[in-house]
């Protein structure tokens, strides 16, 4: 006798879903983490003159959010195609994080009154470069749920999953 439908035990992909959704939950809460972090800076900087226009680091934001969204876009539609888009990201937000520190680093240099301003930027930036790697974390898992294939620590991110 066959166990009536609404009682039929979980397919091996309805846990597998679950099981990327539980882990899904642990970025979510470092990325929570970094906002309140980027909160707490930019209220220490919002009564300071600025260093200089801040162009990279509310790009950094906007890529790190896009990649976050996108992220959660692929898990819910078991899109690898788009995640695998969001782990391309990355990169991007690499080296906006990497031309902040050097820009604010030759700020610090040159006026030892900027420190204080500027590591608060640095770690805004850095708080941004965390989001994104969170985001890819998800995407990576998004791919390893749809393909059983991990991309994780590999060279060069693959054409298509």
């Amino acid at each position: 006798m066959h166990p009536s439908p609404r009682f039929a035990q979980p397919a091996a992909r309805d846990l597998r879903f679950i099981t990327t959704a539980l882990k899904i939950t642990t970025d979510l809460e470092r990325i929570g983490d970094m906002a309140v972090n980027i909160s707490e800076r930019a209220l220490e900087l919002a009564d300071a003159p600025s260093l200089k226009p801040y162009i990279d680091v509310p790009r950094m934001a906007e890529i790190a959010a896009r990649m976050l969204r996108e992220s959660l876009d692929a898990f819910v539609r078991e899109d690898t195609a788009l995640a695998l888009d969001v782990c391309r990201s990355d990169d991007e937000v690499d080296n906006l994080n990497e031309q902040i520190f050097r820009e604010l680093l030759s700020f610090m240099i040159e006026d030892p009154q900027t420190i204080t301003r500027a590591m608060g930027v640095l770690f805004i930036s850095k708080y941004l470069e965390r989001i994104a790697d969170h985001a890819t974390n998800i995407a990576e898992m998004v791919i390893l749920h749809g393909q059983g294939k991990s991309i994780r620590h590999v060279e060069e991110l693959p054409p298509t999953v």
